[in-house]
Formats: C-alpha cells, structure tokens, sequence
C-alpha cells in the first residue's frame, strides 16, 4: 500500500505578552512547538504618554518570519495579545495616537466623568479598574485630551486584530478582546455596549469576526519581505488568556478551570452556571473564543513575584521549607494593590523580610501566589481539575499549595510549550489536536497536612487584616 506523504506545514503564532514578545513556530502535523524568538515589550516614556513601541515590535515580526521561514515553511499566521489595549488608526492603517500602555494613570484625569456614562456591571461584566485597564476609560480620556488627533479616527481596533489587519489589510474586531473589561461588550447578548453609543464611536467599530476566521491571506508586499508565500493564512487573533482556555474547550468534560500565568494571573473557569460576582474582587465576565461567557478573576501575580524575588536565589533547602511551615513565615496581600481580589490592601511580612534567607522568601512567596490564586478560584467558584498554563505551573511549592488550599487536582499540561501557541493551534485545527499530555500533578490527597494548616492560617490573617 502506498503511503501519502504528510507535508511540512507550520502556524506563526504572534505572542505580544506585557512583559515579551514572541514569534513562536508549531508544527501543525506534529502538534508541538518547534522554534521561537523573542525580545522585550518595551514602553516608550517619551512623547503624549507612554506607549508601546510598535515600531520595533513590527520590525522584529518581519525580521523573526523571514528567519524562521527560512527553516519552516508557514501556512497559516495569528496573533495574540494581552488584553486592555487598543489601536486609533485612520483608513491607511497608521496610527492616529500611539497605543496607549494601560498601566498609565493618565485616565485617571477623566475618571469622575467617564464613570458617570460607563456602563453598570451587569450589562458589560467588566469592573471598574484603575489607570487605563478599562479600554472605555482610555478613549474617553484620548477624546477628551486629544480631539484632533481623535478626530482622523478611521477605525478603533482591539490589540490582536491591529496586528492582523497590518498583515492582512483586513479590520475586524473579535469577542475574546472586546470581552476582557473593555466595558464596550454585553457577553450576554453578544454585542457592543451601550457606551459606545454614548461615545458616539458607531461609526469606527469595525464588524465583529471569529477569532478563527480567515480575514485573508497576507499581503503581497509583506511576502515579498518575508519569504512567506503569498497563499500565507492570517487570522483574526485572540486574548491570550482564551488562548491558553482553547487548549481545553472540546476536549475535556465537564466543569473545570485555566489558570494562565505571566504577568497577569488569570483564572477562567468553565462551570455549568454562573454565580454572581464582586466587581471590587477584580473579577469579570470573561468571553471565550465561541462567544460564552465565563467568569474569571485575575492579580499581577507574574508582577508581583519580580517585585519581590529582586534576582535572589530561587534555590531552597527542605529545612528552609520547615521553617516557613512551621514559623508561619507569610507574605499577605497585595504586593500589587491596585489589582487582585484584595484591591487597596498593601503587602506585609509576618516577619522582618531582611531575616529571612533567599530560599525562605523563595518559599513563602511561592505559597503567597498559590493562595492568592485561590483567593481568585474562590470568587468564581471552580470546580474540577484546575489547569496551569505558563511559568508558574514549573514550581511544585506553588502547584501543592494550591493543591492543599482548594481541595482540587492541579495538573500541569504540555509544561515545555506555550499554553498559548497550543490553544491557537486546538483553535485552528481542533479536529486534529490531540489531548493533552499531563507532566506534573499535585492531588490533594497526598499534600501534607502542613500545607493546608498553612493556608488556613494565612485565610485567617487575611481576614483579620481586612477586618482592621
């Protein structure tokens, strides 16, 4: 029997995190990661306000696809970004104002009046957040500082779908954007917001596409450029928080819960009804890629960890480990906190730090992220194995205080690869992807008893300072 040659075929992933950016390369027959570039998502500080520099970040696209497509020919190209940003462009596709960084408080400036047209919690599911974290609270405070430039306005496009249209020529605006506490979406009924009519901005919201739909194939001149075949795929892009929850949908049964790891902490929880949330708590109604909504909660829990690990040691000794256990050694919240479950509460020891040796902060740190996550999980009722995608899923001590503190399977899937790159591949190709294969796993069973006298002490302490 004749045997048909399976051809080399590869998806560009674009992967615009806060903190880096990459150009990750799958290969679609064998399912798994193959190559990646890198370089740091850097802010400009100069000019109107802080930006991205999407400058760079173009060139660094063009340059990584021409390399990398040197060695795997590409067919198919998406984006995916973090949330909260979005892109004024005119008719040309240029820039009418940089990208704002949202953690800019200059909508601060507006947020009084921006507040009173915003809308309430129950038609968006987006809390009301600080700096520019709501995208709403970003254009009113460009139209209202910035009305000239505002004015040549053409198109305003969420973060992923900016980057499509540079590829494709095409706008188009997707859920999984719109739906990340933007306040311009109602999950529910599946549409734009009443704020955008009281932003009078109807006539730029482009129509809404799947986040699996094919806008077109990449522009000629960007082939040229690149290599790339002028038959190159580009697709509409998603939030990489629903990316890494793509890896999941059709394939596992039942309630369960994603919790993405970077910069941002976010949990995502599939679950069979939705309870009502605490806007105060950063909780929101997520939407995913197939337009359900889903309840979700987040901290900057990757932020959080640098501001306290300052390049120590991460290495620890099982008598370090003692020591946090049995002193109770603690870190309560929020080192960052103007995010997370615990807004306006500000981050303390229960020891002196500077006693502390690297391996003990290490360590307590550790169980600070798990339980801050929990805190998260709690809020939006998981149930089920909880998976963990990105950095944090690599370290046990946060994987079995989790574990310990929520009574749940924590699994770690495809540890070695980006949750992100995996789930835009499932988005894809979902008829082909196969299940998951599981690496790591803390069962609460076999989590010792220390671990959850711990976490309820630290609940405890929590409760106690939030009392005060």
């Amino acid at each position: 029997m004749k045997t048909e040659k399976i051809i080399d075929a590869f998806l560009a992933v674009i992967d615009i995190g806060k903190t880096n950016a990459k150009v990750v390369i799958v290969d679609i027959n064998k399912r798994q990661e193959t190559d990646r570039l890198s370089i740091p998502n850097h802010v400009i500080k100069d000019g109107i306000y802080p930006h991205y520099d999407t400058d760079t970040l173009w060139q660094f696209f063009l340059n990584s696809l021409q390399k990398l497509n040197s060695q795997y020919p590409i067919k198919d190209l998406i984006v995916i970004t973090h949330g909260a940003s979005v892109a004024l462009v005119n008719n040309d596709l240029e820039l009418t104002l940089p990208v704002l960084d949202y953690e800019y408080q200059g909508p601060e400036e507006t947020a009084k009046e921006y507040q009173a047209i915003r809308p309430a919690f129950e038609e968006t599911g987006s809390p009301a957040l600080a700096g520019g974290l709501n995208i709403g609270a970003q254009l009113y405070w460009q139209q209202q500082k910035f009305p000239q430039q505002f004015s040549e306005v053409d198109h305003i496009l969420l973060y992923p779908q900016y980057w499509a249209a540079r590829f494709s020529g095409v706008v188009a605006n997707e859920v999984t954007s719109l739906g990340c506490h933007s306040d311009l979406w109602q999950p529910k009924d599946g549409c734009y917001s009443s704020l955008i009519r009281a932003l009078q901005l109807e006539q730029v919201m482009p129509p809404i596409s799947a986040a699996n739909d094919c806008l077109s194939k990449i522009l000629p001149d960007i082939a040229t450029e690149t290599g790339l075949s002028i038959e190159t795929n580009v697709y509409c892009g998603i939030h990489d928080s629903n990316a890494s929850l793509c890896t999941y949908l059709g394939r596992e049964q039942g309630e369960f819960t994603v919790v993405s790891t970077g910069t941002w902490v976010v949990a995502i929880a599939l679950v069979d009804e939705i309870t009502e949330l605490d806007p105060n708590r950063d909780t929101l109604i997520n939407v995913n890629a197939y337009g359900r909504p889903v309840p979700s909660a987040r901290f900057m829990g990757g932020r959080e960890y640098e501001l306290i690990i300052k390049g120590r040691d991460k290495n620890y000794t099982q008598q370090e480990l003692s020591n946090v256990l049995g002193r109770g050694i603690m870190l309560l919240p929020a080192v960052e906190p103007k995010t997370g479950p615990y807004q306006g509460q500000h981050g303390q020891w229960t020891v002196d730090v500077n006693t502390l040796t690297d391996g003990e902060v290490t360590i307590a740190l550790s169980f600070y992220l798990a339980l801050m996550t929990t805190s998260s999980l709690d809020i939006i009722q998981s149930k089920g194995a909880i998976y963990v995608e990105g950095p944090f899923g690599l370290n046990q001590l946060y994987r079995d205080m989790l574990s310990a503190a929520r009574e749940q399977t924590v699994i770690v899937s495809n540890s070695e690869s980006t949750g992100t790159s995996l789930g835009a591949l499932q988005l894809l190709y979902p008829q082909t992807t196969p299940k998951a294969a599981t690496q790591q796993i803390s069962e609460p069973s076999l989590i010792q008893q220390s671990y959850k006298n711990y976490a309820e002490d630290w609940f405890a302490l929590v409760e106690k300072m939030i009392a005060r």
